[in-house]
């Protein structure tokens, strides 16, 4: 059993803390820490659990640090864990800056411990869903939309929306970037609150982004489009549907439906299949996937590494927005 210790307890810190309850089978959850001290007293009262009175000794009783804290406390609080000792969870994104991330990385390397990256649509039953089948696309849609929240607006909609879909479609791509080109427009906070972005990958894909968190409506959609697949992900509904064509005759998979298609070649088959993976908590399941990859020495599910490159892409996005004519926090004229 491994001991767990929380940092932060705001909106998103209860939900790791109820989660990490959840996987008690993984981790004992000794206690909290958060700068604000008088949310630490209503959360120890709430939730019957200890708040510890500093950082470090929180750590000294932890085997693994959960960071549900601002971005910009990141690197110090996962730093502060790696050097006392402790595996890491981290929300996303991994750091403010690439600088940040690559001594973290350095750091865990050097002390043997993990670190995982909270990009939690990797356990998406949308995502999940596609079990083993093979995705090579050609071509990526992404819409992320959210109505207003003031909540995320210290950083700009591609560090708070669309860095889970560049977590994505990195993983799905397994490519190289080799261009991006990128707009946004800031319209109720000081940072962009919608922003554009085209990615180009090495073998010749091509990825096209959306992120707004002033829309009238939610949205957490990706399409791919391949030769022999149109793969449609609905990570907000928790659905997928993998549309292929069969030549006639073929061996058809057992689920879904078929349907007839007179083409230029010939007769073919279309397969509509929409896979079921069932009801499932992403956040306990990314956490008790930390544990695993502990106790068995495999690497994190989202490793640092992942974190990095997701950090990079959002980066190379936010510059190239700056280059447009959006001017970003920490550019000068």
């Amino acid at each position: 059993m491994l001991k767990m210790g929380l940092f932060g307890v705001g909106h998103l810190g209860k939900i790791h803390l109820k989660c990490i309850r959840l996987a008690k089978a993984h981790y004992d959850l000794i206690g909290f820490y958060d700068a604000d001290t008088a949310l630490a007293r209503r959360v120890e009262d709430e939730f019957h659990l200890k708040a510890f009175a500093s950082p470090e000794e929180l750590i000294a009783a932890a085997d693994v640090i959960d960071v549900v804290t601002p971005t910009p406390t990141h690197f110090e609080v996962v730093k502060m864990g790696l050097l006392g000792g402790c595996h890491v969870f981290v929300e996303k994104p991994l750091t403010e800056t690439l600088e940040e991330a690559k001594e973290l990385i350095e750091l865990s390397r050097k002390t043997g411990k993990l670190v995982q990256v909270g990009h939690v649509e990797r356990f998406n039953p949308a995502l999940l869903a596609l079990g083993d089948l093979k995705v090579k696309p050609y071509f990526i849609e992404a819409h992320r939309l959210a109505m207003f929240n003031p909540r995320g607006v210290d950083v700009s909609v591609v560090l708070d929306l669309m860095i889970h879909d560049l977590d994505i479609i990195l993983k799905l791509a397994d490519d190289e970037v080799v261009d991006v080109r990128a707009s946004g427009v800031a319209v109720v906070s000081d940072q962009p609150d919608i922003v554009n972005a085209r990615i180009e990958f090495k073998g010749g894909a091509v990825a096209n982004l959306t992120a707004s968190r002033i829309s009238l409506k939610n949205m957490r959609k990706v399409r791919l489009f391949q030769p022999d697949a149109y793969i449609s992900l609905d990570f907000l509904e928790k659905e997928s549907q993998i549309v292929r064509l069969f030549d006639a005759g073929a061996d058809l998979p057992a689920h879904g439906q078929q349907f007839p298609l007179d083409t230029p070649k010939g007769p073919r088959i279309i397969h509509v299949d929409q896979p079921d993976s069932g009801p499932i908590n992403a956040i306990q399941m990314e956490l008790e996937s930390l544990a695993d990859s502990i106790n068995q020495g495999k690497p994190a599910a989202v490793s640092i590494e992942d974190g990095y490159r997701a950090l990079a892409l959002a980066h190379r996005i936010s510059a190239a927005v700056a280059a447009n004519g959006q001017q970003l926090p920490g550019q000068q004229d």
